[in-house]
């Protein structure tokens, strides 16, 4: 099995990737993922397709789980990356527990085969039903948001007669750095998370509620984080905090829970290097005495996947040059709505290069992948390969426009599964009435 490599495109892009290229018969290079060559995978199972590595998620789990041996650790895939139920079955073998923020992600961590004891339930806005469901499951740990969430679950958990094992999340208002303000969630003022002047008030009425147990602090700064300072501060908050809940007698305190948010790459940013991340963390949590929780998502999927899609149109208008692909924004949302950058290549490259606007059928002109882009020279019918698409990709996925959605597809080694089929047009209106069948309340 070959693992992920960077390849390097025409323009000097350095992009770490789930695919490679090799010299193909006649001396023309070719696109494989792993062992199996993508231009023979996209006339099997067609295009629009995410395609995704199981080395290379196995590698990125291994590499991580080394870094922090030495504490006492827990590694919770964040579920929201990518939810395919085989990425889940495949990161459960590997040892993975889940990180999850609803009940349809905790529904699919079971039928992967988690038990309650590998979830921790994060989310600041948990219903009502997801926390009885939750709790029916004998999760490890909420990550309490607010104190009215609180008081919401120990009554729940009350009536339930169970004990509800509770971290509070904490706001550690630290600054960080990330590509888009949207996927900042440490800073002072988020939705996310209790204040963290609030913390220890909030601590007090906790270990006071007759149907919770206060298990541990949590923190979540954010996602596709470059820089380990904000870790390292963040930590520090928290274990300002554990003194505190110790100097109350909280005797229970077991859990150090960091989040996620480590960096991949998409262009030239250089991705969080897992033992560095381990050098920032593993000391303090060591020192607390504490099992450290970490809920990588983006780092172990993202490079494991690429979207493929064909080359539909060429199209000159207002001076500009236009490449219209099978898929659109409604199969891969990032570019659009982050204004995100996926690196594009052909799965064949001519050796040439051109400047693109890469767009999608979707009726939109938000509808892009890939705006005034110096890429591979391309013609109708081309296949091209969208990189680092494994997270945030097919989870945001929509059927807008009456698209039906892409399948996915594991490749290992030499081999390929479909783990969700291509949606049908039977499928976009299974769940609708022609007729309205009228109801009175």
């Amino acid at each position: 099995m070959r693992p992920a490599v960077h390849h390097r495109g025409p323009v000097g892009e350095g992009v770490l990737t789930a695919a490679h290229h090799v010299a193909a018969g006649g001396g023309s290079p070719a696109a494989r993922c792993e062992d199996i060559e993508l231009e023979e995978l996209a006339r099997a199972v067609g295009t629009p397709a995410y395609v995704y590595s199981a080395t290379h998620i196995r590698d990125q789990y291994r590499r991580l789980a080394s870094a922090l041996a030495g504490a006492r650790h827990r590694i919770h895939y964040s579920v929201k990356a990518n939810s395919s139920l085989a990425v889940l079955s495949l990161l459960r073998e590997l040892g993975a527990g889940v990180d999850i923020v609803s009940g349809g992600e905790l529904a699919r961590a079971l039928r992967a085969g988690y038990t309650g004891s590998d979830v921790v339930f994060s989310g600041v806005g948990k219903t009502e039903e997801e926390l009885r469901a939750a709790l029916a499951a004998d999760v490890l740990l909420f990550n309490v948001e607010s104190e009215a969430e609180l008081r919401q679950l120990d009554r729940i958990a009350h009536a339930m007669g169970r004990m509800a094992p509770v971290a509070l999340r904490v706001n550690p208002e630290v600054t960080v750095d990330t590509p888009h303000p949207y996927t900042r969630t440490g800073e002072r003022g988020m939705k996310f998370g209790i204040p963290y002047d609030e913390a220890l008030d909030v601590a007090r009425r906790a270990v006071r509620m007759p149907g919770v147990s206060l298990r541990g602090v949590d923190m979540h700064i954010g996602s596709q984080v470059t820089v380990l300072d904000p870790y390292e501060e963040g930590i520090g908050r928290l274990l300002e905090l554990v003194s505190a809940l110790r100097a109350l007698g909280c005797a229970d305190l077991e859990f150090l829970d960091v989040g996620g948010g480590l960096a991949v790459t998409y262009d030239d940013e250089a991705p969080t290097n897992p033992e560095a991340f381990a050098a920032t963390i593993v000391p303090q949590a060591v020192t607390s005495g504490l099992t450290l929780i970490v809920e990588p998502g983006r780092y172990l999927v993202g490079n494991a996947g690429i979207l493929l899609t064909r080359v539909l149109y060429r199209k000159r208008s207002g001076g500009r040059e236009y490449v219209i692909t099978d898929a659109g924004m409604n199969d891969l949302l990032r570019p659009s709505h982050y204004q995100a950058y996926h690196h594009i290549s052909a799965v064949r490259p001519s050796g040439s290069s051109a400047t693109y606007d890469v767009v999608g059928p979707v009726c939109e002109s938000g509808d892009f992948f890939a705006l005034n882009r110096t890429m591979d020279a391309v013609v109708e019918g081309d296949l091209l390969m969208v990189h680092s698409a494994g997270a945030y990709g097919f989870v945001m996925a929509s059927n807008y426009n009456s698209r039906p959605r892409p399948p996915e597809v594991l490749v290992d080694g030499d081999r390929y599964a479909i783990i969700r089929e291509r949606e049908t047009f039977d499928d976009l209106v299974r769940h609708e009435r022609t007729t309205p069948q009228w109801s009175r309340v």
